[in-house]
Formats: C-alpha cells, structure tokens, sequence
C-alpha cells in the first residue's frame, strides 16, 4: 500500500521526470520525428506492439490474480523513459534515435495506452478504469508542456531540467527500493514465482526481442542496441503513478507488485544488457549510421 505522503511524493517526482523529458524535446525533434516515418513505425510497433503482446502472453500464461494481470499489462504498455535514453548512451547506442523512439512512445501514448490497455484488458475479462488512466495521462503531459516552453525560451534552464530529470528518474527507482518493498515486504514474501517471472520477463524477453526485430530490419549494430533497449526498458514512474491516482487503495499493493518489482529488475538487467553490448562493441560498429535508421 503507498501512504498519503508518498503518493503525494511520488506525484511530485513523476511530475519532475515528464518536466526533464519535455525539456529534453525541441519542435525540431517532433520535425525530425515526422521526416522520418520509418523510425516512427519502429518506435510505435516496439512499445505498442512488442510490448503489450508480451505482457498480454504473460498473463495469460502465467498463473496469477486478476490483480497481478493488470499490473503486467499496465507495464506492458508504458511508453519509454529516460532510464532507456542513459542506457543507451552508455551501451554506444544511437542516442538520437533513443530519444526519437522516447518522443514517438509518449506522445502517442495519450491515445495508444488507454486503447491497447482496454483491448487486452477485454480479451483477459479484466476491469480497468479507462477514463481515469486517460485523465492522469493528460495531467503528466502538463509538465512535458511546460519543460519543452522552458527549453525554448532557455537553453541552459531547459539542459538543468533535462539533467534533473533523468537523475530524478534513476533516484525514483532507488525510492521504491526503500519505501514501497520495506513496508510490503511480507506481501513480497508471498508473491508467487510468476509474478516475479513477469516483471523480470517483461524487460528480459522485451529487450531480445527488440535486438531480434532490429535484427530482422538489417539495422546498424548501434540502432540495433538503441532499439532492444527502447523496447524492452518501459516507463516504470509513468505505470507506478496510474496505479496510484487511478486504482482504489485496497488493489493498490497487488497491482503496483508488477511495475515495482519491474522498476528494481529492469536495473539490473540493462546493467547487464549495456555491459554485454560494449563488451561486443567492434571497430566496425564504432562508426554512428549516417541516419537515425
């Protein structure tokens, strides 16, 4: 369960992440975005595609509650974060098109999460509250709004906020470590195998699916990196904070189990992702591809 002041806490630093993530953003982006509609297919297809059939498979193969199903669907359809935007550059990925595929994913989030969330939520004969999940995204775009103003009006303001928020976003998920798994720590201790091989899942088989689809596309080693890496890393903030503003208190600790326990693992996992890829860095995969694509 998340107590008053850390609900409020937590909507406050979500706030400050999508603020950093606008402030990340220029019109030229957007521009860039749309001159190229081949990066925007594979940005869409990996977040909305990719990652919601996975999470759909998940449970409904694995045997878990009503609860944990909507918790690893929620999950399953964040856009991509920050988080991705780091791990790509410290993989030698192609930040560029890290970005692009973050911009691409939350933007047309507002229209795509609530409608793959009630398709999947319908085929499962599950119950989620569509208008409520619509208006919290709406609300968390305010703050995408106001970083990309203060990016335009000031570069060094926008390049603070930019910096804030990805280190906000690195810090969200060392919170959840000591306040929501302490205080549900026995609840944690009763969790079936499943739902920890859904939130492991989710960002395990998402990232080697998107390095195999990138794969598959012949794209450049680099792209290749940035692509599993968008693919597979999800907004965790973004999913704790629709559980919390939209979800009665009593569901809370189940639902959240899956996005809490995701936000921990993808850590660790892109830790081990991003080490592997340099490790494979050769001289020919050195050069950044002329294109985002």
């Amino acid at each position: 369960m998340v107590d008053e002041f850390t609900q409020t806490l937590l909507g406050i630093m979500v706030a400050i992440i999508m603020l950093g993530m606008g402030a990340s953003l220029t019109p030229r982006d957007f521009y860039l975005a749309l001159k190229r509609p081949y990066g925007l297919a594979i940005g869409v297809i990996s977040q909305y595609g990719i990652m919601p059939l996975l999470g759909f498979l998940l449970a409904t193969f694995l045997v878990v509650p009503e609860t944990i199903a909507i918790g690893i669907l929620i999950m399953a359809c964040m856009p991509g974060g920050t988080t991705s935007n780091i791990f790509t550059y410290f993989s030698k990925g192609n930040l560029a098109l890290s970005v692009l595929m973050t911009v691409t994913s939350t933007v047309t989030g507002l229209i795509l999460i609530p409608v793959i969330l009630l398709l999947y939520a319908a085929a499962l004969d599950l119950e989620i509250p569509r208008e409520d999940i619509i208006a919290v995204l709406i609300v968390l775009l305010v703050p995408v709004a106001i970083g990309m103003t203060l990016r335009k009006l000031n570069a060094n303001v926008g390049a603070v906020l930019e910096f804030g928020g990805a280190l906000l976003g690195v810090f969200f998920i060392f919170f959840i470590a000591v306040t929501w798994v302490p205080q549900n720590w026995q609840f944690l201790l009763n969790t079936t195998p499943a739902t920890y091989a859904a939130a492991i899942g989710l960002g395990l088989v998402g990232i080697t699916i998107g390095y195999l689809f990138a794969k598959l596309l012949r794209l450049h080693p680099r792209n290749a990196r940035t692509v599993a890496l968008e693919t597979g890393i999800q907004n965790g903030p973004l999913a704790i904070a629709i559980v919390v503003f939209t979800f009665p208190a009593e569901q809370q600790q189940a639902i959240m189990a899956v996005p809490a326990l995701y936000s921990l693992f993808i850590v660790l996992i892109s830790t081990g992702v991003t080490l592997f890829f340099r490790r494979a860095n050769t001289a020919a995969e050195q050069k950044m591809p002329d294109s985002l694509l």
